[in-house]
């Protein structure tokens, strides 16, 4: 079943902690989707911005690197 064109997904929770959560997420007025799509994108965006920042790191390393080997190369 989907929901606003979003496919429906299997998660395997214990009933007890199901049950909880869901009077949880019903006392902070959303429900368990809503705030398990909202952890799942916080995630990926943190995810995200911690992988580009670990390419700005290395592409800022390799360009160091091009200009230690540029200016420690003897000249012909």
């Amino acid at each position: 079943m989907t929901t606003k064109g979003t496919p429906g997904r299997v998660v395997r929770i214990d009933d007890e902690t199901w049950a909880a959560y869901g009077e949880l997420c019903k006392a902070e007025g959303t429900s368990r989707a809503d705030d398990l799509r909202r952890h799942a994108h916080a995630r990926v965006e943190a995810w995200r911005k911690e992988q580009a920042r670990q390419g700005a790191i290395q592409r800022r390393r390799d360009r160091l690197n091009d200009q230690l080997r540029f200016n420690t190369q003897p000249s012909d």
